[in-house]
């Protein structure tokens, strides 16, 4: 297929779509799903509630800043966020297909410059993930998890199931852009976004039609590559041990291990309170980003931990629910990605501060300090709105049924 083709699907759509033509296509209602955005919104404000909670010790005790620095600029990029989701939530979604080619180029490109260019990136705790924009800093790899979600979803749906169960079609390109990207996210190094990102890609070539047998081979390879890559690299098998057994170098490695585990015990079942917490005081590493979850589970105990983990489990749910409804495989691989995404990091990051998982650099979507990144993530949820927007023709027939009666 040619890139002039690819650019011009939905001209194409006609003849090359093998579920649903356009002119099929259900109008556009007036209103988004309200369940989704309700659980987004609740989530936004818990967390920025629980942000502030976490960072004004750091904020106060660091130089040139101030116990609201952190809440504050993460609530000027919560609104600039919810205003680009709105915004988003509006477009027609078929038009995406334009964008996957060029994102996921640009995206490469971007976490290719750290061996190019790299006097542009900053190094945090040893980790060179971050670009210095002025203003603030940004993860490139925030808009490589999207650029994954639009392009897969976008090959997926132009290829169709019968060709995604081809290893040249569904194997191979999934293969061959993962390990690229893989090796760029190794040069920082960021394991968990690796992690992420490859989910991503697995659950949409999956729903795409990709065979089976291929991807249980594909997962083997990869399993592989993790083992030798913590048995070729120290500091990864120290974190293995640290795992196991934070205690064992409490003073080093497994310090943050020790800390979180210190945090969620002394929590309890109810709490120390909201802002009572005391492993935040200069003892739990990145309280208000990584850790941000033990400082919840200290202050709001099992109970307020679980009333969150609830929420976000709602909210996969309807994702996952919203998916099933879209009215055309790209709109359903769109969803189903973007889902899997916020899955996958609320996994991490839950795992991690129980010591269900080994130390990654894994944030909790909505909570974690990081302004850019919760901007994609706010035009992602954006991009689900859009698409929920749309109804399967059965469904609107069924509703019209329902109404009439």
């Amino acid at each position: 297929m040619s890139f002039l083709d690819y650019i011009n699907y939905d001209k194409n759509e006609k003849r090359r779509s093998r579920e649903i033509k356009v002119s099929q296509l259900p109008k556009r209602r007036s209103g988004i799903d309200e369940p989704f955005l309700v659980l987004v919104l609740l989530l936004l404000l818990i967390g920025l509630v629980c942000l502030y909670s976490a960072s004004y010790v750091d904020g106060y005790y660091k130089k040139d800043m101030s116990p609201y620095s952190y809440v504050l600029k993460q609530g000027i990029f919560a609104l600039m966020g919810l205003g680009l989701m709105m915004i988003v939530s509006g477009f027609d979604y078929h038009k995406f297909h334009y964008f996957a080619i060029p994102l996921m180029v640009a995206s490469t490109a971007l976490l290719a410059s750290i061996k190019v260019v790299p006097s542009m990136w900053v190094t945090i705790n040893k980790a060179t993930r971050w670009i210095n924009l002025g203003f603030t800093n940004f993860q490139p790899s925030e808009i490589t998890k999207f650029a994954f979600i639009l392009f897969f979803s976008s090959w997926a749906t132009i290829q169709g199931p019968k060709k995604m169960k081809r290893f040249m079609y569904g194997i191979f390109p999934f293969f061959a852009i993962t390990g690229v990207t893989a090796l760029c996210l190794y040069w920082q190094p960021h394991l968990s976004a690796t992690v992420t990102i490859a989910a991503i890609g697995l659950i949409i070539i999956f729903l795409g039609g990709a065979s089976l047998f291929w991807l249980l081979s594909i997962g083997g390879v990869g399993f592989a590559g993790i083992v030798g890559y913590l048995l070729t690299h120290k500091y990864a098998m120290n974190r293995i041990k640290v795992w196991f057994d934070p205690f064992s170098d409490f003073r080093n490695d497994g310090w943050q291990g020790a800390q979180s585990l210190l945090s969620i015990a002394s929590g309890g079942l109810g709490g120390l309170g909201l802002g009572q917490g005391r492993q935040k005081h200069l003892y739990l590493p990145e309280p208000a980003n990584d850790f941000i979850f033990s400082v919840i589970c200290e202050e709001l105990g099992f109970f307020g931990a679980m009333l969150i983990l609830t929420l976000f489990a709602a909210l996969i749910i309807r994702g996952y629910y919203i998916a099933s409804k879209a009215p055309d495989r790209f709109g359903t691989l769109l969803v189903a990605g973007v889902t899997t995404q916020i899955a996958v990091q609320t996994i991490f990051n839950v795992g991690v501060v129980t010591g269900l998982l080994p130390v990654t650099g894994a944030s909790l979507p909505f909570f974690s300090y990081g302004g850019t990144s919760l901007m994609m993530l706010l035009a992602e949820v954006g991009v689900v709105l859009c698409v929920s927007r749309y109804r399967k023709p059965e469904d609107e027939l069924r509703d019209r049924d329902r109404k009439g009666r």
